[in-house]
């Protein structure tokens, strides 16, 4: 699978967690209500993790939410763990506490990761395969070169102190896939260790892929990252954007980048 054109890294510092949330929350506010203009509706990948629940509850406060028309956007995730549906350790279940709930979405348009207690059981390859089947129906044809994903336009993406994305682990199986969009994730480094996860051609299809990193302890990770090449080592390196590719961070994450590359 050849993978579409990237954008080369913007890097925006914000000076705390806090700041950092509410101005990325009004950020994607702004973007999607672009997009809706431009296209009629929305599409977003969210992410878990403390950053990425972070600006899900900032985004439910923001002043600004209502100019999006939720009812135009559709909610895909990057990864989930494969754990019973409402388990208080899944992505959407966190999601649902801090966000989904305070806003009129159209549950038709909201695309959460199959449970292990759902329709495929606890057999993560098939449903693994089943979201990549939803992903690919609900396809659009921008691009020759982009795989059978929407043309998401925000693409969330939590950095992991060992530089992993989504449930992409570095040196792990799931980060050399080249052909499926969605796999199935065994044996992963941090629990629970059966996962889903989006492949990188699949982040590699969005136009936009957002880097959050919050913390002291992310800041070994971002700085290697950004420097690295190879993403079998340093995964988030190769998550980038078709039109842009953002890297979220508080001082405390980037106390390891050189001054030069910061906006």
């Amino acid at each position: 699978m050849t993978a579409p054109e990237q954008a080369p890294p913007r890097i925006v510092v914000h000076p705390d967690k806090e700041r950092m949330a509410r101005a990325t929350a009004a950020s994607l506010i702004t973007t999607l209500v672009e997009a809706q203009t431009a296209r009629g509706g929305a599409s977003v990948v969210l992410t878990g993790g403390r950053n990425g629940n972070a600006l899900l509850a900032a985004l439910a406060q923001a002043p600004g939410r209502d100019g999006v028309d939720w009812s135009r956007v559709d909610l895909w995730w990057g990864d989930e763990r494969f754990l019973p549906d409402g388990d208080p350790d899944r992505n959407h279940t966190q999601a649902r506490a801090a966000f989904l709930d305070a806003v009129p979405l159209d549950p038709a348009r909201v695309h959460p990761m199959p449970a292990s207690d759902g329709p495929h059981g606890d057999d993560v390859a098939a449903a693994a395969e089943a979201y990549a089947a939803e992903l690919a129906a609900a396809a659009d044809t921008e691009g020759t070169a982009a795989p059978r994903v929407p043309s998401f336009d925000v693409l969330l993406l939590g950095l992991g102190p060992d530089t992993h994305v989504a449930s992409l682990f570095p040196e792990h199986p799931a980060v050399r896939e080249e052909e499926r969009t969605v796999v199935g994730v065994l044996e992963a480094p941090k629990p629970p260790p059966t996962r889903i996860s989006l492949t990188l051609p699949a982040l590699r299809a969005a136009r936009e892929v957002w880097l959050l990193a919050a913390g002291e302890d992310k800041a070994e990770a971002a700085a290697a990252a950004l420097r690295g090449t190879d993403p079998l080592r340093t995964p988030a390196s190769g998550a980038r954007g078709r039109a842009r590719t953002l890297w979220i961070l508080d001082e405390a994450a980037a106390a390891r980048l050189p001054s030069s590359v910061r906006d």
